[in-house]
């Protein structure tokens, strides 16, 4: 009798652990396991980063780190860099889960960047690697072999909205906007387009930079384009506000300054970017084109018009004039307004 009490208390004991052990796998493994408001949070794991140093990142997200390190060892989980969601109510097994193979792709948009140093900040906001990483990919000799140099690697950058994966190296970057580059080209029959007009791709890229900081108007686009083609195909001086502007940011007493009004003295401006002072087409580009920008130079209005200026009766838009008599006329008007509301510089 006594014997049999032993053994129905070794089972009942044995029944308590298996139970205990049971329920504690339970927990470990398909209990959820998160601590955070909102249907999900955006983990961002940095190239580099170590288990240990994940868990105390994601501590504060789970009811019990310990449960998930214990689960993540047992798996034999190894950090993976990315961008990854976890889901309220999710289990330590959904979590690791999807640590390990749900790295999701983020959307990359620039547009109307002016330089370098612009481009470089725009994408560290949005993807691992940081604006130093950036600027010296841009120096490397990657842009050279792919035909591009310092005055022109901001034109392989084609402004859109691009799917990539948060831990993209600058490099990796690169690489991918030369191929969305090669792309760009390849469609719509821009190539030809541009064989047809006779500039090349690099011209085109340099035009467009000019017409898109002359108007944000899609609309009257292709028309300032046509003034421009309309100069270069007749030899004449491009006389270009924008690219004065340019020539003057360089210099430091224009740095950290905005040109509302382009005088005389920024007119007499020595540099190969002044279109006042020189024949041709600068260079290099003056800032990102829009891809309507470079279409409008393709696509460019065939007119007989040589010149515009601003039109103060309609802000943003412009008044074309065949003749210089006719320029004047419209030019005198927009130095008027100016006048009026004392911009004089």
């Amino acid at each position: 009798m006594y014997i049999k009490r032993i053994l129905i208390l070794i089972a009942l004991i044995g029944l308590i652990f298996m139970g205990s052990f049971s329920f504690y796998v339970y927990k470990v493994m398909f209990m959820s396991n998160t601590s955070f408001e909102g249907d999900s949070i955006d983990l961002y794991i940095k190239t580099g980063t170590t288990n240990d140093q994940l868990f105390r990142q994601i501590d504060s997200y789970l009811l019990s780190i310990d449960d998930f390190s214990v689960l993540a060892q047992r798996k034999k989980y190894k950090v993976r860099p990315g961008k990854y969601i976890i889901k309220n109510g999710m289990n330590n097994n959904e979590i690791i889960n999807s640590l390990r193979s749900n790295n999701v792709t983020v959307n990359v948009t620039f547009n109307n960047v002016k330089n370098l140093n612009d481009l470089a900040g725009r994408l560290s906001t949005q993807i691992e690697a940081d604006s130093i990483s950036f600027l010296s990919s841009f120096q490397s000799d990657y842009f050279i072999g792919k035909g591009f140099d310092e005055k022109n690697i901001l034109s392989m950058y084609i402004p859109n909205s691009y799917n990539f994966f948060w831990n993209t190296s600058a490099e990796k970057f690169n690489e991918r906007m030369f191929e969305e580059y090669t792309k760009f080209w390849q469609i719509n029959n821009r190539v030809e387009k541009a064989n047809k007009i006779g500039l090349s791709k690099k011209e085109v890229m340099i035009l467009a930079s000019i017409v898109y900081e002359e108007s944000k108007q899609n609309i009257e686009l292709s028309r300032i384009a046509g003034v421009y083609m309309n100069r270069l195909n007749d030899n004449w001086k491009l006389g270009a506000d924008p690219t004065v502007k340019f020539a003057a940011y360089q210099l430091d007493q224009y740095k950290n300054t905005v040109i509302r009004r382009v005088l005389n003295k920024h007119l007499k401006i020595d540099s190969p970017y002044n279109t006042y002072k020189y024949y041709g087409l600068p260079p290099g580009i003056i800032s990102m084109p829009s891809i309507q920008a470079v279409d409008a130079v393709l696509n460019y209005e065939k007119h007989n018009y040589y010149f515009f200026a601003a039109n103060p009766s309609n802000p943003g838009y412009h008044s074309f004039a065949k003749s210089l008599a006719e320029h004047k006329r419209n030019a005198r008007k927009f130095h008027k307004y100016l006048n009026s509301k004392g911009i004089k510089k």
